[in-house]
């Protein structure tokens, strides 16, 4: 029998940094220029803005049109419906599918991300929420990454399965109360998120990107390799983003995975 194919993205969560100015991109390279610069090694990235406004359609389009064949999008869902999750859900659930129509037309919407707060907690309330996302947005191939421990569990990625959410694998510090590095494929796509392991920083910093601030090594990325594989034998497609975008360490993290995986798979 065959061996199963399986797509494999790995890529950064956002790619538009200045301090990457210097370190991935040219210095003075125009913000407009870095998408297609990127897009020149790497074939998936994440879009952050994506959840500090809804986006616009005509932008997803623009976007779209400047990379090349096969690359891939994942949208970070507008805060409102992981964060604020008040009255405006439905009406801006429909706003956020309108906008992706684009990038659906043209075979690039990989995933629609999902990330929740620390204080999302597995309970009724919040599990029939997720249910209501599902119901809002049924045709859409949904990530959910949740940063507390309580969902990592048997039954909850029963329930992912059972309405095609796709559970969000991370890695972070070994903090307590953070879900630590479960790996499940509970949906078609499976996902890996990234975000270093700076203790230190993770719960007390003055600037956001500090708790990012980490560089993985060789044998860090390494203890990822079987459960990617793993993955990618439940999965039709696997997208992995590294998030830990200081200075472009992303990048340099990227690189060292997709070597790896190479010479794994």
């Amino acid at each position: 029998m065959a061996a199963k194919k399986v797509a494999i993205y790995i890529g950064t969560s956002g790619y538009s940094y200045r301090d990457w100015l210097g370190h991935f991109y040219p210095p003075g390279l125009a913000a407009r220029e870095m998408l297609p610069y990127y897009a020149r090694e790497f074939n998936f990235t994440e879009i952050n803005s994506s959840y500090y406004n809804l986006p616009r359609p005509q932008n997803l389009e623009q976007m779209a049109r400047r990379v090349p064949e096969g690359f891939i999008f994942a949208v970070k869902a507008y805060r409102t419906l992981t964060h604020d999750r008040g009255e405006s859900v439905a009406g801006d659930s429909k706003q956020l599918r309108q906008a992706l129509q684009p990038l659906l037309d043209r075979g690039r919407l990989g995933a629609v991300l999902l990330q929740f707060p620390y204080s999302f907690h597995n309970n009724q309330a919040n599990r029939e929420y997720l249910v209501r996302l599902r119901e809002l947005l049924p045709d859409l191939p949904l990530v959910v990454e949740f940063r507390q421990a309580g969902w990592v569990q048997d039954a909850v990625r029963d329930f992912l399965a059972r309405y095609e959410l796709a559970y969000t694998c991370i890695d972070e510090p070994q903090l307590p109360g953070l879900p630590g590095r479960a790996v499940y494929c509970t949906a078609p796509l499976a996902y890996v998120r990234f975000h270093g392991r700076n203790a230190a920083k993770w719960w007390r910093h003055e600037e956001a990107y500090e708790r990012y601030d980490y560089l993985y090594t060789a044998a860090e990325l390494k203890e990822w390799l079987p459960g990617i594989a793993y993955l990618a034998n439940q999965a039709r497609q696997v997208f992995v983003a590294f998030n830990n975008h200081y200075h472009s360490q992303a990048v340099t993290n990227a690189r060292m995975l997709k070597e790896l995986l190479a010479r794994r798979l």
